[in-house]
């Protein structure tokens, strides 16, 4: 018999390899073909497994959460914004229109409208709604990460830091904290996330999106470049125009 599950948390080849290790080491289990994309595991058994033994095996491997596919309500509200088999977008533009309408509104509001104080506060939403994800699930954001960042590759502790850089920055743009030396920081530090991006998409290597951790699952691509980059040309500007 053979049954699809869906499998939370897993977000590079490192996961899937292994959860799929843990998997096979079921006496049951005939087979097993783990990827991320969706049906995320498809286990042959020779006789039933219960979801509660393969929990445990798959929770050996790491934070995992494996469910029958019909059972993964997340997963499933996520893909049916598009009504396609395939992830979607939508999560990251709504963010993006969020954070964009309220610092507008903000502008609007206290009149008259300021540029640079603008850009502040999209960027301080911007770094606070960014690392709120990451730090649901913080190890898992590190695999993630560690799988395409050129300098998480290098130094894995870096994809736990990252996060909580993140945070310092979202919270220097909306205090006015030395904007000169935060925006030079978060010219810097987005930069080189752009580089490791950019290679992966040259490569053309498949890798999920870490940006939101690991709670909306997202493929790494031109989107993921976009938001690095606008955080570069945001900062650069702001740098330019203090200087």
């Amino acid at each position: 018999m053979t049954h699809e599950y869906q499998i939370t948390g897993m977000t590079c080849g490192s996961c899937v390899a292994r959860v799929k290790n843990e998997l096979l080491k079921l006496g049951d289990v005939t087979g097993a073909e783990v990827q991320l994309g969706s049906p995320q595991a498809v286990i042959s058994m020779s006789g039933h497994i219960g979801t509660p033994v393969l929990q445990e095996a798959v929770s050996k491997a790491g934070n995992y959460k494996i469910t029958e596919a019909g059972d993964h309500a997340t997963h499933s509200m996520i893909e049916a914004a598009t009504g396609t088999g395939k992830p979607s977008y939508l999560p990251i533009f709504l963010i993006f229109g969020y954070i964009a309408g309220i610092s507008i509104l903000v502008q609007v509001v206290k009149g008259p409208f300021n540029w640079m104080q603008w850009m502040s506060h999209f960027m301080a939403g911007f770094f606070f709604v960014f690392s709120f994800f990451k730090l649901m699930n913080l190890k898992g954001f590190a695999e993630g990460y560690q799988s395409y960042d050129v300098v998480a590759k290098q130094f894995p502790a870096w994809g736990y830091i990252y996060a909580f850089i993140e945070l310092g920055l979202g919270i220097a743009f909306l205090t006015g904290f030395e904007p000169m030396m935060v925006n030079a920081i978060t010219l810097v530090v987005m930069a080189v996330s752009t580089v490791g991006v950019v290679q992966s998409l040259l490569r053309r290597t498949s890798f999920q999106c870490a940006c939101l951790g690991t709670v909306i699952k997202l493929p790494l691509s031109k989107v993921t470049l976009f938001e690095d980059l606008l955080m570069v040309v945001m900062s650069a500007v702001m740098l330019i125009t203090m200087l």
